[in-house]
């Protein structure tokens, strides 16, 4: 005859955290409000999109609901005075140069620029151009650049977590 244990039932055992932590520090988490900061940032990316060419369709194609940028609580938001995060798609010309460096000027800190396609982190095919800026970098910082001509949905969506474990890095190391 087979032997039924029913003290536990259908409860799960105790996990690695309470059976480490449980009994000196019950229901307490401990962290940095750097750390904290980091997590409710990297959670609450509102991007000022910034389409110039044929990049922008890939980028909006990336916010429709095959791809849903929502679920990484990223928004797109037309005013670069609430937006934390510059997302250049497309050909950067040296007319655009002045609008774009306005716009970052006008972004509250911490603020993060993604340049998204091949044009705008190296001026792509028009790289010989006259009128072509050789990369979004010789106007304002960039912390992600997303390859492609045009880059995928997916590809931004790579560029969005990449640029999301940054936040969380930076903040790491600036709480120590």
């Amino acid at each position: 005859m087979a032997e039924v244990n029913s003290t536990t039932g259908n409860l799960p055992g105790k996990s690695r955290f309470d059976q480490v932590l449980g009994p000196k520090v019950p229901g307490v988490i401990t962290t940095s409000k750097e750390q904290l900061f980091g997590m409710a940032r990297k959670s609450s990316l509102w991007t000022l999109s910034f389409g110039l060419a044929c990049c922008a369709i890939e980028m909006m194609s990336t916010y429709m609901s095959h791809y849903d940028l929502d679920r990484f609580g990223v928004v797109t938001w037309p005013s670069p005075r609430q937006s934390d995060v510059m997302i250049v798609a497309g050909t950067v010309v040296k007319k655009m140069e002045e609008p774009i460096r306005l716009l970052y000027e006008q972004m509250p800190d911490p603020k993060w620029v993604i340049a998204m396609g091949s044009c705008a982190t190296n001026g792509g095919p028009y790289y010989k151009s006259y009128s072509v800026v050789m990369g979004v970098d010789h106007i304002i910082p960039v912390d992600i650049y997303v390859p492609g001509c045009p880059p995928r949905p997916e590809a931004l969506l790579y560029g969005i977590v990449k640029l999301q474990e940054k936040i969380m890095q930076d903040s790491k190391s600036n709480g120590r």
